[in-house]
């Protein structure tokens, strides 16, 4: 019996909106439909828009709202372009709440079926509020047009147990129309859970999942007692499901595009073939693959990771995470046995993994083993667990283990030492339990230093040096040391250090495309606005850049792709009938932008003090690392500071170099801060409110506090 019900009527998309929004309150067990003004739409567009303004109006003005206070939402949106069978990247959510690792806002982009499914449910955005008294299932039935919110009770927590059962108890017959939403035991006992979304795999005959990873999304949702969230649809999708202004456009500009990512993607990255895993070479040549918790960029066992290896292992088949992809990188390895934990012995489908997981896990830790890369990366998902706060936080215990600031008192007595992928595992399967040394890992790197310098008397300054965190939440994984604007391109986003802003190391480090500070923040303005276009719009950005544009290299700004952008430009159009230039939808994500760096103002952060890196993102905090690097820093100390290395101590040139360093992290935030219209201190300015039009009184209030 249903702890709560609401009917809705039918509704058409028009131009990518269904123009309402459904809400549901756990704790008053009271479900909602909420309109969509035009006002929204022209300020927030979709996707992580909507979600940021509606989890502003639902917290208390008051007070500032904890991750695991009832007022705390989960909201979850497509955006209007989301669903679009014939383009590629048609098919992503956005998660938005407030974090538990760095209580504020995070927003997360992943593949799936569940955002398009919500829309063509009837639903531009989800918000569920609340604390039911037990455990729950939320239903969003799209062909019933009704919402239930279900007791839960005999469900187990593992996430590939979860999809299996509700998409037999409510899809039947047609497992294709279900998809699920859900986390795990893992995100119960830490901050670092995730969310899985599904989607149906036909080939296979198997329910497969993506993540929205970063924050620990995962942890708010089972934090709400709710053990998913399933939408159904079961029409035929089509071009025009999604009420398109110029239906014959659409299909233009995706079949074009689709074309050139098939003819090209072959020549080029293959991800259609290894994925993201052709990723991890490639970081390693330059120096950028993270081992040992960052201490080095490069390793001679790195291979042992890499693209070939994947090839092999990677199960021939159509991998699209959304239908009408051909960039199709979901790859994953089937029949995989695993050799630990309470699956032991099963033959399992691992979606994955990429290149952010191989890293994290792997050469982060001191570990290049594939197979345990994968065994790890089942292990996180079916526990909900992000990969890379794992990865990242493990490397850190590791390194503070190898250090001697901890030891086996402090570990329960596993050896955590670099390389070791038992106790990795055995990590993994604590936060799982709830037991052991995994669940202080589990509570992420800042936490960590707090409680080895209260708890074992471990050195504070040297842990801030080494922890690789900002505003709460552990580094993706890429070395920064020799990109300056790449420490920017983490330490001054929104959400904490996630490449998804701004990726320039390689325009930085090794083309040297922006030299002068001005060209940094000229870059570390665009790049974080257009990513951020994809998210509210239902778009995934790897067709966009991962595969080079005939002609590309000569063209005015490579970087750019300047042609993939103008093809957005046409979709958007061709969608919504809205006729925007470039620097037009620039600033559609400048209003959200700004607007969410206000919300983290209201919460307590969103000043340059948060901005700050430790210093391992900067520059060599250890002896070893310096010497590993010795000839470059040496090098460096003659040619930017007019120091003579010769008969100087390691420590002496450490610390001229760290005092550089620094130096130039802060010019840079004073450059960013002016390229974005913000005050020295990192506050938008009111006049930039009201250009953008988001100087609501509310915002206008907060600004006049803070400049």
């Amino acid at each position: 019996m249903a702890k709560a019900h609401f009917k809705y009527e039918p509704k058409k998309l028009d131009r990518g909106y269904n123009n309402r929004t459904l809400h549901v309150n756990l704790s008053e067990m009271k479900i909602t439909s909420k309109p969509v003004s035009e006002k929204m739409k022209n300020t927030f567009t979709g996707g992580r828009g909507f979600n940021v303004w509606l989890l502003w109006n639902a917290l208390p003005k008051e007070r500032i709202v904890k991750w695991s206070d009832p007022e705390n939402e989960l909201c979850l949106a497509a955006g209007p372009l989301g669903g679009i069978p014939v383009y590629p990247g048609g098919g992503k959510s956005i998660a938005v709440a407030i974090s538990p690792l760095t209580g504020i806002v995070v927003d997360s982009n992943v593949g799936g079926y569940f955002g398009p499914y919500l829309k063509f449910a009837g639903w531009d955005a989800l918000e569920v509020q609340g604390k039911p008294k037990s455990e729950v299932v939320v239903f969003i039935d799209g062909d019933a047009r009704r919402v239930q919110v279900e007791d839960a009770t005999g469900l187990p927590s593992e996430t590939h147990l979860i999809a299996d059962i509700l998409a037999q108890k409510y899809g039947g017959y047609n497992p294709r129309s279900i998809s699920v939403v859900s986390a795990g035991p893992g995100a119960e006992h830490t901050l670092m859970g995730c969310l899985n979304f599904s989607w149906y795999d036909a080939a296979r005959r198997i329910h497969r999942f993506k993540q929205a990873g970063r924050g620990g999304i995962g942890t708010v949702l089972r934090n709400k007692k709710i053990k998913a969230i399933v939408v159904k649809y079961s029409g035929k999708i089509t071009v025009d499901s999604n009420g398109p202004a110029d239906p014959e456009l659409v299909k233009h500009v995706g079949t074009e595009y689709n074309k050139e990512l098939r003819t090209l993607d072959p020549k080029q990255n293959e991800m259609s073939i290894v994925g993201t895993s052709h990723l991890v070479p490639i970081m390693n040549n330059f120096d950028l693959l993270p081992v040992e918790n960052f201490r080095y960029g490069c390793h001679a066992d790195a291979e042992k990771l890499g693209r070939e290896v994947y090839r092999k292992k990677f199960h021939a088949g159509f991998d699209g995470c959304w239908v009408g992809c051909s960039l199709s990188c979901a790859h994953g390895v089937k029949d995989f046995k695993l050799k630990t934990g309470p699956y032991k012995g099963q033959k399992v489908f691992v979606t994955g993994p990429e290149y952010e997981t191989i890293a994290g896990v792997g050469s982060n830790c001191g570990i290049f083993d594939a197979d345990y890369v994968v065994e790890m990366n089942f292990y996180c998902d079916v526990y909900g667990l992000d990969t890379i706060s794992v990865g990242t936080a493990t490397a850190f215990a590791m390194e503070c283990y190898t250090m001697g600031l901890i030891d086996k008192k402090a570990t329960d007595g596993l050896d955590v030492s670099f390389g070791n992928k038992d106790a990795a595992l055995e990590l993994v399967h604590q936060m799982a339990r709830g037991k052991g040394f995994g669940t202080v890992v589990g509570q992420g790197i800042r936490n960590m230093k707090r409680l080895f310098a209260e708890n074992y008397g471990a050195d504070a300054d040297v842990m801030q040096d080494i922890g690789m965190e900002s505003k709460g939440l552990e580094f993706s994984e890429y070395v920064t040391k020799e990109s300056l604007a790449q420490q920017g391109g983490y330490g001054l986003t929104l959400k904490g250090p996630q490449h998804d802003e701004a990726w320039l190391i390689f325009l930085d480090m090794v083309h040297n495309m922006m030299p002068t500070f001005e060209q940094k923040a000229e870059n570390l303005h665009w790049f974080p606005m257009w990513r951020t276009w994809f998210g509210l719009n239902g778009l995934c950005k790897l067709p966009w850049n991962d595969v080079m544009p005939e002609g590309n290299k000569q063209t005015k700004e490579p970087a750019k792709f300047m042609s993939h952008v103008e093809n957005y430009v046409k979709l958007f159009y061709a969608v919504t009938g809205r006729k925007l230039a470039v620097d037009e939808l620039i600033l559609m994500s400048e209003k959200v932008y700004n607007f969410q760096r206000i919300f983290n103002l209201r919460m307590g952060c969103g000043t340059r003090e948060y901005d700050t890196v430790p210093y391992r993102a900067v520059g060599p905090v250890t002896k070893e690392e310096y010497e590993s690097r010795r000839e470059r820093y040496d090098a460096q100390l003659k040619e930017k500071l007019g120091i003579d290395p010769t008969g100087r101590s390691t420590e002496e040139k450490m610390a001229a170099l760290r005092k550089y360093r620094k130096a130039e992290y802060e010019k840079l935030k004073d450059a960013v801060y002016k390229r974005r219209g913000w005050t020295p201190n990192g506050v938008p300015t009111i006049e930039k409110a009201k250009a953008l039009g988001i100087d609501f009184p509310e915002v206008i209030e907060l600004l006049k506090r803070h400049t």
